[in-house]
């Protein structure tokens, strides 16, 4: 039976908190979108329900993380955790914290932490403020995003703007006292009628000290940072033993493909790594404002180049270049252009063989999966802080075999990501006997 049921606003970000659960030694499982009522629990110790309601409309995002929430509490999960981005990726509108308040609601539990820090990846918060490196939020780059621009930086600010409960903090000076000294803030919050906590975290050791603190809260919310205690808190009641290895995944052979529609600086500087090693073809949808021939251009380029090494399809782009395709077509016009495009460019890259494949961005790894009818994923090793090599057991869409997915985060991933990753594969692959 699943111990913690976990609920995700995008595709990447339950990769990311599933490969956080995974290094701290849970069997994870990712399922793609919210299951039917008889389809099985999964043999895991998390289980984690990605959403595509990042950038939905609200209502339907709440209904969906209901939904999800429901499903999860019959498949006995003892406790739930609802993950958004490290870089709380919402609009005044949401969607964060009308799911989290639905979610409260639902479990009756009238309190939840909230925190999104991730110090691996260089998020952390800080008196409430949210930083990127050393850049508050607001001048991070993440003031420019084309569907969630984040021009504020105080959470307490950001979240209270979402909801109609009040928002508390935990601020650093009690973090850093440990265990005790976070739970006891978090009561004082309750006790106000504070219905959310920002909790400032710059270190690992504070997430472990937050985890612990909220080992018997119904719900957390944040990034997959704040998970890192979780699994600590099954062990010690005796309810997860230990592995040997969760993250081990079957080997699969077969021609390697990366597609991107991010365009985070990470995931731009990963395009001009790669373009230095392995094939690579950037699209321009601005010049060509149409999937199917995006598609075709693209599976032109590729016919032949598919073999021994990784190629490259990126239909990302700088700002500039965002900002001209959205006053073209509109914001959620261009957004799924792109989402089409590369959605069926991959359908046609596993018709074709690709059995390895890397997918850079949130909204482009839900498009892909979709379109290749995966439903669930089994957790592997990390390839860098947050982003795992995951099996698909099948893809019915495509009517094909299992396969290997990597699901990156825009803003996650060292330069040489795209690269690592193949040659991580392969390293394993020798050293099995």
């Amino acid at each position: 039976m699943a111990l913690l049921g976990c609920i995700a606003d995008d595709f990447t970000g339950a990769t990311d908190l599933a490969s956080m659960l995974v290094r701290n030694g849970m069997r994870a499982v990712q399922l793609i979108g919210v299951p039917g009522a008889g389809d099985p629990v999964p043999d895991a110790d998390a289980v984690i329900v990605a959403l595509k309601s990042r950038t939905a409309p609200v209502r339907q995002a709440v209904g969906e993380s209901l939904a999800a929430l429901r499903w999860l509490r019959q498949a006995g999960c003892r406790q739930f955790f609802f993950k958004y981005c490290s870089t709380f990726d919402s609009t005044d509108q949401g969607n964060i914290g009308p799911v989290a308040d639905a979610l409260v609601e639902a479990l009756g539990c009238g309190f939840a932490l909230a925190c999104p820090a991730f110090p691996a990846n260089g998020r952390s918060v800080y008196q409430g403020h949210l930083f990127v490196g050393s850049a508050l939020l607001n001048e991070s780059g993440m003031e420019k995003h084309p569907l969630t621009p984040m021009t504020d930086a105080n959470l307490v600010r950001v979240l209270s703007r979402q909801t109609d409960g009040t928002v508390g903090l935990v601020p650093f000076a009690a973090v850093d006292q440990g265990a005790a000294a976070i739970r006891r803030a978090m009561t004082a919050l309750k006790e106000q009628g504070r219905r959310y906590a920002i909790v400032d975290a710059v270190s690992d050791a504070h997430l472990h000290a937050i985890g612990e603190a909220a080992a018997e809260h119904a719900l957390l919310t944040g990034g997959s940072g704040v998970a890192i205690g979780l699994p600590e808190n099954f062990r010690r009641k005796g309810l997860l033993p230990a592995l040997r290895d969760p993250g081990a995944l079957p080997e699969v052979h077969g021609p390697a493909a990366v597609l991107a529609g991010s365009c985070s600086r990470a995931t731009l500087f990963q395009i001009g790594t790669a373009r230095e090693h392995v094939p690579t073809l950037e699209l321009d949808p601005l010049s060509v404002p149409d999937a199917r021939e995006l598609a075709r251009q693209a599976l032109a380029w590729a016919d032949g180049k598919l073999g021994a090494a990784p190629i490259v399809i990126a239909a990302s782009a700088p700002p500039e270049k965002v900002a001209a395709l959205q006053a073209k077509l509109g914001r959620e016009a261009a957004g799924a252009l792109v989402e089409h495009a590369l959605a069926d460019i991959a359908g046609a890259l596993v018709q074709r063989g690709v059995r390895r494949m890397v997918v850079a961005g949130g909204e482009t790894s839900g498009a892909v999966v979709t379109r290749l009818g995966v439903r669930s994923l089994r957790i592997g090793a990390e390839i860098d802080p947050g982003v795992p090599w995951t099996y698909a057991e099948g893809a019915p869409g495509a009517g094909l075999t299992p396969m290997l997915l990597a699901l990156k985060s825009g803003n996650f991933g060292a330069r040489d990501f795209f690269l690592k990753s193949f040659a991580m594969l392969d390293a394993t692959a020798q050293e099995r006997p």
